[in-house]
Formats: C-alpha cells, structure tokens, sequence
C-alpha cells in the first residue's frame, strides 16, 4: 500500500484542537502527539501488514490514524470522547483522501467493547492513556481473540512492568496476566517533547505477539484469581498469600506442593505456567481442601 496522508504537525494539532474547543484532560488522559518522525516509528515498530485490520484506541485527533490508514486495509479507530469520534472522519478525508474509506470510527469506551463492526481486528496499534493502559490491553485481548500483536504507547513505568521476567522488582500482575496471552517485548523509548501537552514522565513502546496460553485444565479466570491473590501482598510467602483464596494456610501450602510450587517462595518468583498449575488446585475448581480432588 504506502499510500500517502499528510500527517499533523504542532501547529496542525493546536489548531485543530483550538477549532474544536478541545482542553487535553487529565481525566481522559489525552496527551496528543505532535511529532510526524514518532508516529512513523510507531508503525514502523508496529510492522502491520497491507491486508491487517488494525484497532486504534483513542486516536485523538488522529495523528496515528493517518498513518495508519495508508499502510493497512482498515483501521477501526475507538474514541470515547464524542467531539473528537465525530471529527476524525473529516480530518482524514482532508489529509488521507485517497484512503478515507478505510477508516471505521467507533464512538465508545473500549473497555466495554465485546466486539466490532466488520472484519475482526487483527493487529492493535495505539497511543494509550496512562492511567487505563494495562486494563484496556488485558480487556481487548480477552474480548477480541483475533487480535494476534500489538504495539502500544504507554507510561514507561508500565511499559517496564509489562514486559518484566520473573524475579524482576517490577514484576507483577500485569507482567503475568500479559504473559497469559503471549509475549510482550521493550520496543523502545519516547520521550516527552513528542506530545501536546507534554506529560510528566516519559513513554515507552511495548510489542505484544500472542501465544496459546500455557496447558492448564484452569480457565483464565481461575488462573488470574491466584495471580491477584499472589500479588495482594507482595511480602507474604505464597502459604500465606494464597490463603484467603484456598480457605486456609494449611489448604494453600497443600494447594502449593501439589503444583510442584515451593510454599516458602513468593509471586514474584513464579511464571504464569506455575500460576496456572496452582490454579488447578484451588477452591474454584474442585473444593476447599486439596484432598478432596
């Protein structure tokens, strides 16, 4: 494809944003970039391909979308904000006209999106907002399972704990809920200049492939529950972390050694494959005590 579309610069965004009467809120976490070199390297980092359908959240004002929507056969771009949803159809049929039907927007909150208008999303490509970053990763790849990779733009902070290894000080939920679905990978730095109005810490890029989760009788449901209650309290050892969630100390360390887990070890050691055989242990799947399987 390669198609071209004029991408917004500094000036373009402002002025855009000044028509619309659009104040960048914290609460939206709208951070809008400026900077046509960043979102080249975004989609370049991305790689989609010409035939991919790609899933956008929050495109603003649509400095991504544009370069999107020449390198793919569609872009379906979710916005919460209903100013913005409505004028982005027009500013790329201005800068992208050649390509403006390729863009389907969505007027939603996708962390309430269970499914899409059209050809199922196979790539997800955004600038995500800080402070909804993770659930909204975690919720698409739940909702959507024809997403198979992903590019996002995140707080670097999350971005690290994302993509951490067991045994990391950062690693974490996200780092195993994420590991669930497939691998994550550091894609980069962004720093903060790239952005209207520029954020208070710097970003990062975070790659996601997916993987068949790891071979558990356990759903994901099952295997997340003994994730968050391994991680509640970061300090306790996982007898006593898990405890809550098998009835009792004595239940999880049953719970445990049966998994082949070390009850003395904490979450932070384990990978989502040892998560998931613990999982296969617990009260939600066959009853309160070990034994009784």
């Amino acid at each position: 494809m390669g198609e071209t579309s004029r991408l917004l610069g500094p000036a373009e965004v402002r002025a855009l944003a000044e028509r619309l009467g659009i104040r960048p809120t914290k609460t939206l976490g709208q951070n809008f970039v400026i900077d046509a070199n960043t979102v080249r390297r975004i989609v370049r980092s991305a790689g989609p391909a010409p035939d991919d359908v790609v899933l956008e959240v929050g495109p603003g004002l649509g400095s991504l979308t544009l370069a999107l929507v020449a390198e793919v056969r569609r872009v379906v771009a979710v916005e919460i904000d209903p100013v913005l949803a409505a004028e982005l159809p027009a500013t790329v049929a201005a800068r992208a006209p050649d390509v403006a039907d390729r863009l389907e927007v969505v007027h939603a909150d996708a962390m309430k999106i269970t499914d899409l208008p059209g050809p199922a999303p196979t790539a997800l490509v955004a600038n995500l907002p800080y402070n909804v970053a993770v659930p909204v990763v975690l919720h698409l790849l739940t909702a959507l399972p024809s997403l198979r990779s992903a590019l996002v733009m995140v707080q670097a902070e999350v971005a690290d704990r994302m993509v951490a290894p067991p045994g990391g000080k950062v690693y974490g939920v996200p780092s195993v809920k994420l590991a669930w679905f497939g691998e994550a990978r550091r894609a980069g730095a962004v720093g903060r200049a790239v952005f209207w109005p520029a954020p208070n810490v710097d970003s990062g890029l975070v790659a996601f492939t997916r993987r068949e989760p790891p071979p558990t009788t356990a759903t994901r449901r099952q295997v997340f529950a003994v994730v968050d209650a391994a991680f509640a309290q970061r300090r306790k050892t996982l007898r006593a972390a898990l405890a809550g969630w098998a009835g009792s100390a004595p239940a999880a360390e049953e719970a445990l050694r049966a998994a082949g887990v070390d009850p003395r070890a904490r979450g932070e050691a384990l990978d989502v494959a040892a998560f998931a055989r613990i999982a296969e242990y617990g009260p939600s799947v066959w009853g309160v005590d070990p034994r009784a399987r």
